[in-house]
Protein backbone atom coordinates (compact mmCIF):
# COMPACT_ATOMS: atom_id res chain seq x y z
CA UNK A 1 0.00 0.00 0.00
CA UNK A 2 1.43 3.39 -1.06
CA UNK A 3 -0.68 5.60 1.22
CA UNK A 4 -0.55 5.17 4.99
CA UNK A 5 -3.09 2.79 6.45
CA UNK A 6 -5.40 4.88 8.65
CA UNK A 7 -6.82 2.73 11.43
CA UNK A 8 -9.22 3.69 14.20
CA UNK A 9 -8.63 1.47 17.26
CA UNK A 10 -11.45 1.16 19.82
CA UNK A 11 -9.69 -0.31 22.85
CA UNK A 12 -9.39 0.41 26.57
CA UNK A 13 -5.93 -1.19 26.88
CA UNK A 14 -3.02 0.94 25.70
CA UNK A 15 -0.79 -2.18 25.64
CA UNK A 16 -3.18 -3.95 23.29
CA UNK A 17 -3.31 -0.88 21.07
CA UNK A 18 0.48 -0.84 20.86
CA UNK A 19 0.50 -4.57 20.18
CA UNK A 20 -1.91 -4.21 17.24
CA UNK A 21 0.05 -1.32 15.74
CA UNK A 22 3.34 -3.22 16.04
CA UNK A 23 1.82 -6.31 14.46
CA UNK A 24 0.68 -4.32 11.45
CA UNK A 25 4.04 -2.60 11.07
CA UNK A 26 5.86 -5.95 11.23
CA UNK A 27 3.73 -6.99 8.24
CA UNK A 28 5.15 -4.05 6.31
CA UNK A 29 2.14 -1.78 6.63
CA UNK A 30 2.62 1.98 7.06
CA UNK A 31 0.13 2.53 9.87
CA UNK A 32 -1.40 5.76 11.16
CA UNK A 33 -3.79 5.05 14.02
CA UNK A 34 -5.95 6.75 16.60
CA UNK A 35 -6.81 5.22 19.94
CA UNK A 36 -10.31 5.89 21.39
CA UNK A 37 -12.35 4.27 24.14
CA UNK A 38 -15.69 6.17 24.28
CA UNK A 39 -18.67 7.04 22.10
CA UNK A 40 -17.84 10.76 22.14
CA UNK A 41 -14.32 10.10 20.94
CA UNK A 42 -15.71 7.75 18.27
CA UNK A 43 -18.08 10.41 16.95
CA UNK A 44 -15.33 13.02 16.89
CA UNK A 45 -12.99 10.64 15.07
CA UNK A 46 -15.60 9.80 12.42
CA UNK A 47 -16.30 13.48 11.78
CA UNK A 48 -12.70 14.63 11.49
CA UNK A 49 -10.99 11.58 10.00
CA UNK A 50 -11.04 9.53 6.83
CA UNK A 51 -10.39 5.97 8.06
CA UNK A 52 -9.46 2.83 6.17
CA UNK A 53 -10.49 0.34 8.89
CA UNK A 54 -11.76 0.03 12.46
CA UNK A 55 -10.35 -2.40 15.05
CA UNK A 56 -12.58 -2.74 18.10
CA UNK A 57 -12.48 -4.68 21.37
CA UNK A 58 -15.75 -6.55 21.77
CA UNK A 59 -16.37 -5.52 25.33
CA UNK A 60 -15.11 -2.57 27.37
CA UNK A 61 -16.36 -1.06 30.64
CA UNK A 62 -18.19 1.88 28.95
CA UNK A 63 -18.03 1.15 25.25
CA UNK A 64 -17.41 -1.70 22.81
CA UNK A 65 -17.69 -3.15 19.31
CA UNK A 66 -21.48 -3.23 19.03
CA UNK A 67 -22.05 0.44 20.05
CA UNK A 68 -19.19 1.43 17.73
CA UNK A 69 -20.85 -0.46 14.88
CA UNK A 70 -24.10 1.38 15.56
CA UNK A 71 -22.38 4.77 15.31
CA UNK A 72 -20.89 3.78 11.95
CA UNK A 73 -24.30 2.67 10.68
CA UNK A 74 -25.86 5.97 11.73
CA UNK A 75 -23.35 7.79 9.57
CA UNK A 76 -23.90 5.33 6.68
CA UNK A 77 -20.18 4.54 6.45
CA UNK A 78 -18.79 1.43 4.83
CA UNK A 79 -15.59 0.76 6.80
CA UNK A 80 -13.91 -2.61 7.31
CA UNK A 81 -14.79 -3.41 10.93
CA UNK A 82 -12.76 -6.10 12.69
CA UNK A 83 -13.35 -7.24 16.26
CA UNK A 84 -10.21 -8.00 18.25
CA UNK A 85 -11.08 -9.73 21.50
CA UNK A 86 -9.39 -11.71 24.22
CA UNK A 87 -12.48 -13.77 24.88
CA UNK A 88 -15.55 -13.86 22.66
CA UNK A 89 -17.89 -16.75 22.36
CA UNK A 90 -19.05 -18.18 19.09
CA UNK A 91 -22.63 -16.94 19.56
CA UNK A 92 -21.42 -13.41 20.35
CA UNK A 93 -19.12 -13.48 17.30
CA UNK A 94 -22.00 -14.55 15.05
CA UNK A 95 -24.21 -11.79 16.49
CA UNK A 96 -21.47 -9.22 15.87
CA UNK A 97 -21.06 -10.37 12.26
CA UNK A 98 -24.82 -10.04 11.75
CA UNK A 99 -24.63 -6.55 13.24
CA UNK A 100 -22.14 -5.52 10.54
CA UNK A 101 -18.67 -6.64 11.65
CA UNK A 102 -16.60 -8.07 8.82
CA UNK A 103 -14.40 -10.45 10.83
CA UNK A 104 -13.09 -11.15 14.31
CA UNK A 105 -9.65 -12.12 15.65
CA UNK A 106 -8.66 -13.48 19.02
CA UNK A 107 -5.91 -11.51 20.69
CA UNK A 108 -3.81 -14.63 21.08
CA UNK A 109 -3.78 -15.02 17.26
CA UNK A 110 -2.66 -11.53 16.36
CA UNK A 111 -0.62 -12.88 13.43
CA UNK A 112 -3.87 -12.98 11.47
CA UNK A 113 -4.48 -9.24 11.89
CA UNK A 114 -2.52 -7.87 8.92
CA UNK A 115 -3.82 -10.41 6.34
CA UNK A 116 -7.40 -9.87 7.55
CA UNK A 117 -7.12 -6.07 7.32
CA UNK A 118 -5.58 -6.23 3.85
CA UNK A 119 -8.31 -8.58 2.66
CA UNK A 120 -11.14 -6.49 4.11
CA UNK A 121 -9.70 -3.29 2.65
CA UNK A 122 -9.54 -4.92 -0.79
CA UNK A 123 -13.13 -6.12 -0.36
CA UNK A 124 -14.16 -2.63 0.73
CA UNK A 125 -12.49 -1.14 -2.33
CA UNK A 126 -14.42 -3.57 -4.51
CA UNK A 127 -17.66 -2.65 -2.72
CA UNK A 128 -16.95 1.05 -3.07
CA UNK A 129 -16.17 0.65 -6.75
CA UNK A 130 -19.36 -1.34 -7.23
CA UNK A 131 -21.42 1.20 -5.31
CA UNK A 132 -19.84 4.02 -7.31
CA UNK A 133 -20.64 2.21 -10.54
CA UNK A 134 -24.20 1.56 -9.39
CA UNK A 135 -24.56 5.20 -8.35
CA UNK A 136 -23.25 6.33 -11.72
CA UNK A 137 -25.69 4.02 -13.52
CA UNK A 138 -28.56 5.33 -11.40
CA UNK A 139 -27.47 8.88 -12.09
CA UNK A 140 -27.26 8.19 -15.83
CA UNK A 141 -30.69 6.55 -15.82
CA UNK A 142 -32.12 9.50 -13.90
CA UNK A 143 -30.59 11.90 -16.39
CA UNK A 144 -31.83 9.86 -19.34
CA UNK A 145 -35.27 9.93 -17.75
CA UNK A 146 -34.92 13.69 -17.29
CA UNK A 147 -33.98 14.12 -20.95
CA UNK A 148 -36.97 12.00 -21.95
CA UNK A 149 -39.24 14.11 -19.75
CA UNK A 150 -37.95 17.26 -21.42
CA UNK A 151 -38.31 15.70 -24.89
CA UNK A 152 -41.89 14.75 -24.07
CA UNK A 153 -42.59 18.30 -22.90
CA UNK A 154 -41.13 19.71 -26.12
CA UNK A 155 -43.21 17.33 -28.26
CA UNK A 156 -46.41 17.65 -26.23
CA UNK A 157 -46.58 21.43 -25.85
CA UNK A 158 -45.63 24.47 -27.87
CA UNK A 159 -46.17 26.67 -24.83
CA UNK A 160 -42.58 27.69 -24.16
CA UNK A 161 -43.29 28.64 -20.55
CA UNK A 162 -44.49 25.13 -19.72
CA UNK A 163 -41.53 23.49 -21.46
CA UNK A 164 -38.93 25.74 -19.83
CA UNK A 165 -40.48 25.25 -16.40
CA UNK A 166 -40.13 21.47 -16.77
CA UNK A 167 -36.61 21.89 -18.12
CA UNK A 168 -35.45 24.04 -15.19
CA UNK A 169 -37.04 21.61 -12.74
CA UNK A 170 -34.91 18.82 -14.20
CA UNK A 171 -31.80 21.04 -14.31
CA UNK A 172 -31.91 21.89 -10.61
CA UNK A 173 -32.82 18.32 -9.65
CA UNK A 174 -30.29 16.43 -11.76
CA UNK A 175 -27.38 18.88 -11.46
CA UNK A 176 -28.14 19.44 -7.76
CA UNK A 177 -27.95 23.22 -7.94
CA UNK A 178 -29.95 25.85 -6.10
CA UNK A 179 -31.22 27.96 -8.98
CA UNK A 180 -31.40 28.23 -12.75
CA UNK A 181 -32.91 30.53 -15.34
CA UNK A 182 -33.35 30.83 -19.09
CA UNK A 183 -32.75 34.14 -20.88
CA UNK A 184 -34.19 34.63 -24.37
CA UNK A 185 -32.32 36.65 -26.95
CA UNK A 186 -34.20 39.46 -28.65
CA UNK A 187 -31.89 39.91 -31.66
CA UNK A 188 -33.41 43.14 -32.97
CA UNK A 189 -33.13 44.79 -29.57
CA UNK A 190 -29.78 43.15 -28.71
CA UNK A 191 -31.13 42.24 -25.28
CA UNK A 192 -31.74 39.16 -23.15
CA UNK A 193 -35.09 38.84 -21.38
CA UNK A 194 -35.82 36.39 -18.58
CA UNK A 195 -38.23 33.68 -19.77
CA UNK A 196 -38.20 31.21 -16.85
CA UNK A 197 -36.62 30.97 -13.39
CA UNK A 198 -36.38 28.43 -10.61
CA UNK A 199 -34.87 28.60 -7.13
CA UNK A 200 -34.55 32.38 -6.78
CA UNK A 201 -35.62 34.04 -3.56
CA UNK A 202 -36.72 37.23 -5.29
CA UNK A 203 -39.16 37.50 -8.18
CA UNK A 204 -37.55 40.65 -9.54
CA UNK A 205 -35.34 38.66 -11.90
CA UNK A 206 -38.40 37.87 -14.04
CA UNK A 207 -38.55 41.52 -15.04
CA UNK A 208 -34.87 41.94 -15.89
CA UNK A 209 -33.63 42.92 -19.35
CA UNK A 210 -29.90 42.57 -20.04
CA UNK A 211 -27.86 44.16 -22.78
CA UNK A 212 -25.51 41.93 -24.73
CA UNK A 213 -22.00 42.17 -23.31
CA UNK A 214 -23.10 44.05 -20.17
CA UNK A 215 -23.73 41.02 -17.96
CA UNK A 216 -22.53 37.46 -17.53
CA UNK A 217 -25.48 36.20 -19.59
CA UNK A 218 -24.78 38.89 -22.19
CA UNK A 219 -21.15 37.79 -22.40
CA UNK A 220 -22.18 34.17 -22.86
CA UNK A 221 -24.55 35.08 -25.72
CA UNK A 222 -22.10 37.46 -27.35
CA UNK A 223 -19.07 35.17 -27.12
CA UNK A 224 -21.10 31.97 -27.77
CA UNK A 225 -19.20 30.00 -25.13
CA UNK A 226 -19.75 28.61 -21.64
CA UNK A 227 -18.76 30.91 -18.79
CA UNK A 228 -17.84 29.53 -15.34
CA UNK A 229 -17.25 31.74 -12.31
CA UNK A 230 -16.30 29.54 -9.31
CA UNK A 231 -16.57 32.30 -6.68
CA UNK A 232 -18.83 35.28 -7.26
CA UNK A 233 -18.05 36.71 -3.83
CA UNK A 234 -14.51 37.69 -4.87
CA UNK A 235 -15.65 39.91 -7.74
CA UNK A 236 -15.50 43.68 -7.43
CA UNK A 237 -18.78 44.41 -9.21
CA UNK A 238 -21.44 46.54 -7.43
CA UNK A 239 -24.30 45.13 -9.50
CA UNK A 240 -23.32 41.55 -8.73
CA UNK A 241 -22.69 42.39 -5.08
CA UNK A 242 -26.20 43.82 -4.68
CA UNK A 243 -27.60 40.72 -6.35
CA UNK A 244 -25.63 38.40 -4.08
CA UNK A 245 -26.83 40.16 -0.95
CA UNK A 246 -30.34 38.96 -1.65
CA UNK A 247 -29.55 35.58 -3.17
CA UNK A 248 -26.24 34.43 -1.69
CA UNK A 249 -24.97 32.76 -4.85
CA UNK A 250 -21.36 31.63 -4.99
CA UNK A 251 -20.99 29.61 -8.21
CA UNK A 252 -22.14 30.64 -11.70
CA UNK A 253 -22.37 28.76 -15.00
CA UNK A 254 -23.74 30.29 -18.19
CA UNK A 255 -24.26 28.20 -21.32
CA UNK A 256 -25.26 29.61 -24.74
CA UNK A 257 -28.41 28.10 -26.25
CA UNK A 258 -27.59 27.56 -29.91
CA UNK A 259 -29.91 25.99 -32.49
CA UNK A 260 -29.19 25.86 -36.23
CA UNK A 261 -26.13 27.99 -35.69
CA UNK A 262 -28.04 30.84 -34.07
CA UNK A 263 -27.97 31.92 -30.43
CA UNK A 264 -31.46 31.63 -28.98
CA UNK A 265 -30.64 32.56 -25.40
CA UNK A 266 -28.65 31.57 -22.32
CA UNK A 267 -29.10 28.92 -19.64
CA UNK A 268 -27.70 30.10 -16.28
CA UNK A 269 -26.89 27.78 -13.36
CA UNK A 270 -26.33 29.25 -9.87
CA UNK A 271 -25.42 27.61 -6.57
CA UNK A 272 -25.10 28.99 -3.05
CA UNK A 273 -21.90 27.03 -2.33
CA UNK A 274 -18.75 25.98 -4.21
CA UNK A 275 -19.70 23.49 -6.91
CA UNK A 276 -17.59 20.53 -7.99
CA UNK A 277 -18.36 19.72 -11.61
CA UNK A 278 -17.13 16.59 -13.37
CA UNK A 279 -16.91 16.08 -17.12
CA UNK A 280 -20.08 14.02 -16.88
CA UNK A 281 -21.83 16.91 -15.10
CA UNK A 282 -20.69 19.38 -17.75
CA UNK A 283 -21.75 17.05 -20.57
CA UNK A 284 -25.23 16.79 -19.09
CA UNK A 285 -25.42 20.58 -18.68
CA UNK A 286 -24.55 21.05 -22.36
CA UNK A 287 -27.09 18.38 -23.37
CA UNK A 288 -29.79 20.16 -21.39
CA UNK A 289 -28.76 23.44 -23.03
CA UNK A 290 -29.14 21.79 -26.43
CA UNK A 291 -32.67 20.70 -25.55
CA UNK A 292 -33.52 24.18 -24.30
CA UNK A 293 -32.31 25.62 -27.59
CA UNK A 294 -34.49 23.15 -29.52
CA UNK A 295 -37.51 24.03 -27.39
CA UNK A 296 -36.99 27.75 -27.97
CA UNK A 297 -36.44 27.23 -31.70
CA UNK A 298 -39.61 25.11 -32.00
CA UNK A 299 -41.67 27.65 -30.09
CA UNK A 300 -40.27 30.49 -32.21
CA UNK A 301 -41.07 28.64 -35.43
CA UNK A 302 -44.60 27.93 -34.22
CA UNK A 303 -45.11 31.54 -33.17
CA UNK A 304 -43.87 32.76 -36.55
CA UNK A 305 -46.14 30.25 -38.27
CA UNK A 306 -49.12 31.51 -36.27
CA UNK A 307 -48.31 35.09 -37.25
CA UNK A 308 -47.96 34.05 -40.89
CA UNK A 309 -51.27 32.17 -40.80
CA UNK A 310 -52.97 35.14 -39.17
CA UNK A 311 -51.55 37.50 -41.78
CA UNK A 312 -52.56 35.10 -44.55
CA UNK A 313 -56.10 34.75 -43.19
CA UNK A 314 -56.33 38.52 -42.92
CA UNK A 315 -55.09 38.85 -46.48
CA UNK A 316 -57.72 36.33 -47.63
CA UNK A 317 -60.54 38.16 -45.90
CA UNK A 318 -59.31 41.55 -47.09
CA UNK A 319 -59.26 40.21 -50.64
CA UNK A 320 -62.80 38.90 -50.32
CA UNK A 321 -63.99 42.22 -48.92
CA UNK A 322 -62.29 43.92 -51.85
CA UNK A 323 -64.15 41.67 -54.30
CA UNK A 324 -67.40 42.47 -52.49
CA UNK A 325 -66.78 46.22 -52.67
CA UNK A 326 -65.95 45.87 -56.36
CA UNK A 327 -69.36 44.31 -56.94
CA UNK A 328 -71.04 47.09 -54.97
CA UNK A 329 -69.23 49.67 -57.09
CA UNK A 330 -70.42 47.94 -60.24
CA UNK A 331 -74.02 47.62 -59.06
CA UNK A 332 -74.92 50.88 -57.34
CA UNK A 333 -78.39 49.59 -56.53
CA UNK A 334 -77.03 47.09 -54.01
CA UNK A 335 -74.29 49.26 -52.45
CA UNK A 336 -73.97 48.47 -48.73
CA UNK A 337 -76.19 45.40 -49.10
CA UNK A 338 -73.34 42.91 -48.58
CA UNK A 339 -72.13 44.47 -45.34
CA UNK A 340 -75.62 44.39 -43.87
CA UNK A 341 -76.46 40.81 -44.83
CA UNK A 342 -73.11 39.56 -43.51
CA UNK A 343 -73.89 40.96 -40.06
CA UNK A 344 -77.42 39.56 -40.09
CA UNK A 345 -76.55 36.06 -41.23
CA UNK A 346 -73.80 35.73 -38.62
CA UNK A 347 -76.24 36.67 -35.86
CA UNK A 348 -78.83 34.27 -37.25
CA UNK A 349 -76.25 31.46 -37.51
CA UNK A 350 -75.22 32.00 -33.89
CA UNK A 351 -78.85 31.66 -32.86
CA UNK A 352 -78.68 28.11 -34.23
CA UNK A 353 -75.51 27.39 -32.24
CA UNK A 354 -73.15 27.56 -35.21
CA UNK A 355 -69.58 28.38 -34.18
CA UNK A 356 -66.16 28.74 -35.82
CA UNK A 357 -64.88 27.53 -38.23
CA UNK A 358 -68.33 27.15 -39.85
CA UNK A 359 -69.08 30.82 -39.07
CA UNK A 360 -65.98 31.78 -41.07
CA UNK A 361 -67.23 29.88 -44.12
CA UNK A 362 -70.69 31.46 -43.77
CA UNK A 363 -69.15 34.93 -43.59
CA UNK A 364 -67.06 34.32 -46.70
CA UNK A 365 -70.03 32.90 -48.55
CA UNK A 366 -72.14 35.93 -47.63
CA UNK A 367 -69.41 38.32 -48.77
CA UNK A 368 -69.26 36.51 -52.13
CA UNK A 369 -72.94 35.68 -52.54
CA UNK A 370 -73.26 37.73 -55.75
CA UNK A 371 -69.74 37.12 -57.10
CA UNK A 372 -71.29 35.32 -60.06
CA UNK A 373 -72.77 38.59 -61.27
CA UNK A 374 -69.30 39.45 -62.52
CA UNK A 375 -70.22 37.25 -65.46
CA UNK A 376 -73.47 39.09 -66.20
CA UNK A 377 -73.26 41.73 -68.96
CA UNK A 378 -73.70 45.34 -67.87
CA UNK A 379 -76.69 45.87 -70.16
CA UNK A 380 -78.54 43.21 -68.14
CA UNK A 381 -77.14 43.78 -64.65
CA UNK A 382 -77.55 47.57 -64.80
CA UNK A 383 -80.79 47.68 -66.81
CA UNK A 384 -83.13 50.20 -65.12
CA UNK A 385 -86.33 48.53 -66.24
CA UNK A 386 -87.77 45.00 -66.07
CA UNK A 387 -85.78 42.18 -67.62
CA UNK A 388 -87.07 40.12 -70.52
CA UNK A 389 -87.42 36.35 -70.27
CA UNK A 390 -84.15 35.89 -72.16
CA UNK A 391 -82.39 38.37 -69.89
CA UNK A 392 -83.74 36.60 -66.81
CA UNK A 393 -82.37 33.35 -68.21
CA UNK A 394 -78.91 34.92 -68.31
CA UNK A 395 -79.31 36.54 -64.89
CA UNK A 396 -80.20 33.21 -63.34
CA UNK A 397 -76.83 31.84 -64.41
CA UNK A 398 -74.92 33.92 -61.87
CA UNK A 399 -75.00 31.19 -59.13
CA UNK A 400 -73.43 28.76 -61.59
CA UNK A 401 -70.86 31.38 -62.55
CA UNK A 402 -70.08 31.76 -58.83
CA UNK A 403 -69.59 28.00 -58.51
CA UNK A 404 -67.26 27.84 -61.51
CA UNK A 405 -65.28 30.80 -60.20
CA UNK A 406 -64.89 29.69 -56.56
CA UNK A 407 -64.78 25.88 -56.73
CA UNK A 408 -61.14 25.70 -57.93
CA UNK A 409 -60.07 27.82 -54.93
CA UNK A 410 -59.46 25.25 -52.19
CA UNK A 411 -60.01 27.45 -49.15
CA UNK A 412 -63.27 28.85 -50.57
CA UNK A 413 -64.93 25.50 -51.31
CA UNK A 414 -66.54 25.31 -47.83
CA UNK A 415 -68.06 28.77 -48.53
CA UNK A 416 -69.71 27.78 -51.84
CA UNK A 417 -73.15 26.93 -50.42
CA UNK A 418 -74.35 30.53 -50.23
CA UNK A 419 -73.09 31.85 -53.63
CA UNK A 420 -74.29 28.68 -55.38
CA UNK A 421 -77.60 27.99 -53.59
CA UNK A 422 -78.99 31.22 -52.12
CA UNK A 423 -81.65 31.48 -54.87
CA UNK A 424 -82.99 27.97 -54.22
CA UNK A 425 -86.50 27.95 -52.70
CA UNK A 426 -87.99 25.75 -50.01
CA UNK A 427 -90.74 24.53 -52.40
CA UNK A 428 -88.24 23.57 -55.12
CA UNK A 429 -89.03 26.37 -57.57
CA UNK A 430 -85.69 28.16 -57.17
CA UNK A 431 -82.56 28.08 -59.30
CA UNK A 432 -80.03 27.00 -60.53
CA UNK A 433 -80.79 23.34 -59.57
CA UNK A 434 -84.33 23.39 -58.23
CA UNK A 435 -83.36 21.99 -54.82
CA UNK A 436 -86.20 21.40 -52.40
CA UNK A 437 -86.51 21.55 -48.58
CA UNK A 438 -83.51 20.21 -46.71
CA UNK A 439 -81.74 19.46 -49.97
CA UNK A 440 -80.82 23.14 -49.85
CA UNK A 441 -77.66 23.66 -47.75
CA UNK A 442 -78.47 25.14 -44.35
CA UNK A 443 -76.21 28.16 -44.84
CA UNK A 444 -78.07 29.01 -48.07
CA UNK A 445 -81.44 28.70 -46.27
CA UNK A 446 -80.21 31.17 -43.65
CA UNK A 447 -78.96 33.59 -46.26
CA UNK A 448 -82.13 33.48 -48.37
CA UNK A 449 -84.09 35.01 -45.48
CA UNK A 450 -81.66 37.86 -44.68
CA UNK A 451 -81.03 38.56 -48.38
CA UNK A 452 -84.72 39.10 -49.16
CA UNK A 453 -85.25 41.04 -45.94
CA UNK A 454 -82.48 43.53 -46.74
CA UNK A 455 -83.63 43.85 -50.37
CA UNK A 456 -87.17 44.70 -49.24
CA UNK A 457 -85.92 47.21 -46.67
CA UNK A 458 -83.69 49.04 -49.18
CA UNK A 459 -84.56 51.68 -51.77
CA UNK A 460 -84.54 50.63 -55.42
CA UNK A 461 -84.94 52.78 -58.55
CA UNK A 462 -88.21 51.07 -59.26
CA UNK A 463 -89.63 51.24 -55.69
CA UNK A 464 -89.07 52.74 -52.25
CA UNK A 465 -87.93 50.66 -49.26
CA UNK A 466 -90.71 48.75 -47.54
CA UNK A 467 -91.56 49.42 -43.93
CA UNK A 468 -90.67 46.85 -41.32
CA UNK A 469 -94.23 45.63 -40.78
CA UNK A 470 -94.83 45.20 -44.53
CA UNK A 471 -91.53 43.37 -45.00
CA UNK A 472 -92.20 41.09 -42.02
CA UNK A 473 -95.67 40.28 -43.34
CA UNK A 474 -94.21 39.33 -46.74
CA UNK A 475 -91.57 37.06 -45.20
CA UNK A 476 -94.15 35.41 -42.96
CA UNK A 477 -96.39 34.76 -45.97
CA UNK A 478 -93.51 33.01 -47.76
CA UNK A 479 -92.80 30.54 -44.92
CA UNK A 480 -92.76 27.06 -46.40
CA UNK A 481 -92.69 28.45 -49.93
CA UNK A 482 -89.56 30.56 -50.33
CA UNK A 483 -88.11 30.01 -46.86
CA UNK A 484 -87.40 27.23 -44.39
CA UNK A 485 -90.10 27.73 -41.72
CA UNK A 486 -87.69 26.95 -38.89
CA UNK A 487 -85.14 29.48 -40.14
CA UNK A 488 -87.80 32.13 -40.72
CA UNK A 489 -89.17 31.66 -37.19
CA UNK A 490 -85.71 32.17 -35.73
CA UNK A 491 -85.21 35.29 -37.86
CA UNK A 492 -88.55 36.72 -36.68
CA UNK A 493 -87.52 36.13 -33.07
CA UNK A 494 -84.24 37.90 -33.75
CA UNK A 495 -86.11 40.89 -35.20
CA UNK A 496 -88.39 40.98 -32.16
CA UNK A 497 -85.43 40.94 -29.81
CA UNK A 498 -83.79 43.76 -31.78
CA UNK A 499 -86.98 45.85 -31.53
CA UNK A 500 -87.23 45.21 -27.79
CA UNK A 501 -83.65 46.28 -27.21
Amino acid sequence: MNAPLRVLIVEDSADDVLLMAQQLKRAGLDVVYRHIDSADEMNAALVTGDWDAVLADYSMPHFGALPALELIKQRELDLPFIIVSGSIGEDAAVAAMKAGAHDYIMKDKMMRLAPVIEREIRDAQVRHARHAAEAQIRRQLERLSALRTIDSAINASLDLRVTLDILLSQVTLQLRVDAADVLLLKPYLQTLETAAVRGFRSGSIMHSVLRLGNSYGGRVALERRTLHIPDLTTLDNPTISNWLQGEGFVTYYGVPLIAKGQVKGVLEILHRAPLESSNEWLDFLETIAGQAAIAIDNATLFENLQHSNLELALAYDTTLEGWSRALDLRDKETEGHTVRVVDMILNLARAFGIVAPELTHIRRGALLHDIGKMGIPDNILLKPGPLTSAEWEIMRRHPSYAYNLLEPIMYLRPALDIPYCHHEKWDGTGYPRGLRGEQIPFAARLFAVVDVWDALRSDRPYRAAWGQAQARAYLHAQSGTLFDPQVLAAFERMLAEDEAS
